[in-house]
């Protein structure tokens, strides 16, 4: 069975989801009162619930059909984060050196010590490459993985930048799915829990 399906889901459903990043840290207080805390993770892993985008019967018949195709929480799948879903302008992905072709896609959050998020899912078509502010019509291509590799090898000292847009690896966090239209019609949103994949 496939871990991932290279498929978004429905972006009408996805437009209204709310959005939780979340990280894992441990504090331990001493006796004196004194904190210790270690970041277990470098990125913030999101949760999305989806629930408030489904407004009708044919959304819901919509939901159900995705769900089922993905056989619950068995198969990861593409979601646009309503919140954070573009590069915000140039992002640094890399310096020359001259002998390495490949670099990651990544996003930088925050100046001083900012928070690097490795982006795996761009969006087919979205993405432009800049060598030293000078964006690059050819002599590149975008691999699995959202890695940019190019035919000859940057030279060294030059700035290699990228914009573009990007979807997050989900699942559905659960294997069932509750949509009762007693409840719909009453105005209460279905909860549609998504968690983010890593790896």
């Amino acid at each position: 069975m496939n871990a991932f399906d290279d498929v978004s889901f429905p972006l009408a459903l996805g437009a209204q989801a709310s959005v939780t990043p979340a990280f894992s840290t441990a504090i331990v207080t001493t006796a004196a009162g004194v904190e210790q805390r270690n970041a277990d993770w470098a990125d913030a892993r999101l949760r999305f619930d989806a629930g408030p985008g489904v407004r009708s019967e044919a959304d819901i018949a919509t939901l159900l059909a995705f769900f089922r195709a993905r056989r619950g929480a068995a198969r990861g799948f593409r979601f646009r984060d309503p919140f954070d879903c573009d590069s915000a302008g140039d992002q640094r992905i890399g310096t020359g050196d001259g002998v390495a072709t490949s670099f990651a896609l990544t996003k930088s959050y925050g100046d001083a010590d900012p928070q690097i998020r490795a982006i795996t899912r761009p969006v087919a078509g979205s993405v432009t490459v800049a060598l030293g502010g000078e964006t690059l019509a050819s002599g590149w291509t975008l691999l699995d993985g959202g890695i940019v590799a190019f035919d000859t090898a940057p030279a060294a000292g030059v700035a290699i930048t990228a914009t573009y847009l990007f979807d997050v690896p989900v699942r559905f966090a659960e294997d069932a799915l509750e949509v009762g239209l007693a409840t719909f019609l009453a105005g209460e949103a279905p909860q549609v829990p998504l968690v983010e994949i890593r790896g």
